[in-house]
């Protein structure tokens, strides 16, 4: 089925930027199946919820039907929006409930965010914290409502937009970082060993730079070459039609951002090989990006980040296309200034030393917890041997007035009279004596008077 533009634009907030490789060799069939398996990562905080609300929407037919008829102001300006009291009930059940996790799980992050302030709160104000986000609707935190729609398609429009930007800034930052971090190991060596590695990175980068000629993207001979090599076709023989249909691998009318990248691969493996020390693949992806960016620029006419047939069969009749300019790789010029390079060293600096000073403080804390803990360990073993001494003078006490010991629990503790063997020996001579008086036969009466 042949999707219209604002359709697309929807499912491409929820796909997301990524690469697509592409081989012929195993038909379109496969190729098709693993582009609709691929699942990556927009890039966005919220991009699991974008995604689990558009798949939801999908299964109501009568939101399914008016997103494909629907262009791409109906879906920017938010009249799509205003469908969203037609689906079924059943959705509009799911999507609350979607909504509601989306909220618990802000509330975790604002609370994770608190913890690592240290900020001590113990009633959170979380329909103000929440306002910080701006793809639902704060104020309303259990059900979702055409503005959470209209937020939602609006925020993210917005962020995807700012995407490409966010990451060029993030791999000059990481250029810079690699440059900060080649100085100070250079630093590190003595004269000789740092002329020596000077020299060995200096050759790299010189090997780097040599590599054939790179075809400026989306020229005639880039898309030749493309024809030739990857689709083994003919080259004398190249159609623009012909090539639009045969890399629109999802067969959906337009080329997003994905199959446009897949189309440069071969362009950059001239430059990159991850087998090779002077070939960075960070350096790689910007390049990809710097391509696709540049193509977008001259076959994007309505900016909706689709190519669609008619753009890229005008786009084959202008001048570029046949007569382009030179493309300068990334190894021809810096991405960054100087003074760039000096605000950015400098901010490490601070960072580190803000670094230090945590740490010197997690240090002073900790020690002062191990004395805590060798004060408490002193002041119970105080108690431990008072109450052995206490225990030790009523033991004492009881013994000197004659009361048997107590017990554990101060119970008095009787123990049963024993006799030893050598009691018997030890008798004295006179009761023993008594004892054998007693033992003796009684006398007969002696003189008794007789009766007459």
């Amino acid at each position: 089925m042949t999707l219209t533009p604002g359709y697309l634009l929807l499912l491409y907030i929820s796909a997301g930027v990524w690469s697509v490789p592409i081989d012929r060799n195993g038909g379109n069939r496969e190729v098709k199946e693993e582009v609709q398996e691929e699942s990556i990562d927009t890039g966005l905080y919220y991009d699991r919820y974008l995604r689990e609300v558009i798949e939801v929407l999908e299964t109501d037919p009568h939101f399914r039907e008016k997103l494909q008829t629907a262009n791409t102001e109906d879906i920017k300006n938010g009249r799509l929006s205003k469908e969203l009291d037609l689906v079924s009930h059943h959705v509009r059940t799911r999507l609350d409930e979607l909504k509601r996790q989306e909220v618990s799980r802000l509330r975790m992050l604002l609370k994770a965010k608190l913890d690592s302030k240290n900020t001590q709160s113990l009633q959170m104000d979380h329909a103000s914290l929440l306002k910080q986000f701006e793809h639902l609707d704060p104020h309303n935190q259990n059900t979702f409502e055409a503005k959470d729609l209209e937020l939602l398609i609006s925020t993210a429009t917005k962020d995807l937009e700012n995407y490409d930007a966010e990451r060029h800034e993030e791999f000059k930052r990481y250029e810079m970082l690699k440059e900060h971090e080649r100085r100070e190991y250079l630093k590190s060596l003595d004269q000789e060993k740092r002329e020596r590695e000077e020299k060995r990175l200096q050759e790299l980068k010189e090997k780097h730079r040599q590599h054939p000629k790179v075809n400026a993207p989306g020229s005639v001979a880039q898309l030749r070459e493309v024809w030739e090599e990857t689709d083994g076709l003919d080259p004398q023989e190249f159609n623009p039609k012909t090539f639009f249909k045969l890399h629109d691998t999802n067969e959906d009318g337009v080329l997003d951002e994905q199959e446009l990248e897949a189309l440069f691969t071969k362009e950059l493996e001239k430059v990159y090989d991850p087998k090779n020390e002077e070939d960075d693949m960070m350096e790689m992806e910007e390049e990809r990006l710097r391509m696709r960016e540049h193509v977008m620029k001259n076959v994007d006419t309505n900016k909706d980040r689709l190519v669609t047939l008619e753009e890229f069969l005008k786009s084959t009749e202008k001048k570029e296309f046949s007569n382009p300019k030179e493309w300068e790789t990334l190894d021809t010029k810096l991405v960054y200034t100087d003074e760039e390079l000096r605000r950015f060293e400098a901010e490490l600096r601070d960072k580190e030393e803000e670094l230090k000073r945590r740490a010197e403080t997690l240090r002073q804390e900790q020690e002062l917890l191990k004395e805590r803990g060798k004060a408490l360990e002193a002041q119970r073993r105080e108690y431990q041997q008072a109450v052995i001494e206490m225990s030790q003078r009523q033991k004492d006490l009881q013994a000197a007035d004659g009361q048997p010991p107590a017990g554990p629990n101060g119970e008095l503790q009787f123990q049963p009279e024993t006799h030893k063997p050598e009691d018997k020996e030890a008798k004295a001579p006179v009761q023993l004596e008594a004892e054998a008086q007693n033992n003796l036969p009684a006398e007969p009466p002696q003189n008794l008077p007789s009766h007459t």
